[in-house]
């Protein structure tokens, strides 16, 4: 069994935007609403984790899309789907001029193929050994660059919001 999870730049990227967006929060907040702010934002973070955490699994048998257990509960979206059900792939064309591809299956079903994963050149090849469709052309929903330009700037808002941070405490005890 493989396992492949989330590409660590893109969950980087998406766990720096969020804290970068929601952590002025609590501080922002009037005196009696920063403890359930702090609360909402750490529940809110338990669950931008769990979203971030899901995994594509193949063995012999099939290729299977779950989270892990801890949020599985929560999250309860999830497929799979036997090799030998595959039957092609199905390019859709996205508005922001991308290509998503969907798993066909001998019953007609569609399954979003992902494409965010690390290792992506590996579960591609493993996909077209094991159910013999080509997978010749197919790359990345988008080029890394666009989550490292996304990275750099929640990077700089982090560091620009803790610098303030430091800034205000600083000027109040002084």
């Amino acid at each position: 069994m493989e396992r492949f999870g989330l590409s660590p730049l893109i969950r980087f990227t998406l766990l720096s935007l969020y804290l970068a967006l929601v952590l002025p929060l609590p501080l922002l907040a009037p005196a009696s609403l920063r403890y359930p702010m702090a609360l909402g934002l750490v529940l809110g973070l338990v669950l931008v984790l769990g979203l971030l955490s899901e995994q594509v699994e193949t063995d012999n048998t099939g290729i299977q899309v779950r989270y892990p257990a801890w949020i599985r509960w929560l999250l309860r979206r999830g497929w799979s789907m036997p090799w030998e059900d595959i039957r092609a792939l199905v390019p859709v064309g996205t508005s922001q001029g991308g290509t998503v591809y969907y798993l066909k299956a001998k019953d007609l079903r569609h399954q979003l193929l992902p494409q965010r994963i690390e290792r992506f050149d590996r579960f591609l090849k493993l996909l077209q050994e094991k159910s013999s469709v080509s997978t010749a052309g197919i790359g990345r929903l988008t080029p890394p660059w666009t989550y490292q330009v996304l990275a750099v700037l929640s990077g700089l808002m982090l560091i620009t919001e803790i610098l303030t941070a430091i800034w205000r405490f600083s000027a109040t005890m002084g």
